[in-house]
């Protein structure tokens, strides 16, 4: 896949854990790809091999899911586990363990870098993302406070004109921006 449906893919999934870390998220997405530039001089890596290997991703998540109460280091493995999740669709596939030879396939490895297949599954991912942030009644970050209407990145307008909060000016300057 390409960098913007990776980086579409892991800030959807980090704005489920927490909205707040999307740009870690977005960090996290990119990482597979940069961490090989980053060990390229120091140990031959192959694209999509070492840094691309499901397991490893799973075990960060596991790992900062029991240590890490600010949840960055999470939203950080979420999104390189995003990546490789995504990389999963392709033909090239990616390696599911350190010792196995064989690459793991999501939905058969149906889609080509580039074309629109991949435009499709980052965009149904993306709204299924948005969907539970804006509507699901479980809380799961500490920033999506819905009951007090705090979900960064998406303003309500309209709620901060009723309160008080801004003047009718800016908020005919800013009711169609959602973001």
């Amino acid at each position: 896949m390409i960098w913007q449906n990776h980086i579409l893919i892991g800030a959807s999934l980090a704005a489920v854990i927490d909205p707040v870390l999307v740009p870690v998220g977005v960090i996290g997405a990119t990482a597979p790809d940069w961490m090989e530039w980053v060990i390229k001089p120091f140990y031959p890596v192959k694209h999509r091999g070492a840094t691309h290997v499901v397991l490893y991703w799973i075990a960060a998540i596991i790992f900062f899911l029991a240590v890490d109460w600010h949840r960055v280091g999470l939203g950080f493995a979420i999104g390189g586990f995003s990546h490789v999740f995504a990389d999963a669709f392709t033909i090239a596939g990616v390696p599911f363990a350190p010792w196995s030879d064989t690459r793991f396939h999501l939905f058969g490895g149906k889609l080509r870098t580039g074309n629109g297949g991949e435009y499709v599954v980052a965009g149904l991912i993306a709204a299924l993302c948005f969907c539970f942030v804006l509507y699901s009644p479980v809380k799961i970050g500490t920033a999506a406070d819905k009951e007090n209407g705090f979900i960064p990145f998406f303003y309500n307008w309209k709620k901060f004109y009723d309160e008080g909060l801004i003047d009718g000016a800016e908020w005919k300057k800013n009711r169609f921006n959602f973001f």
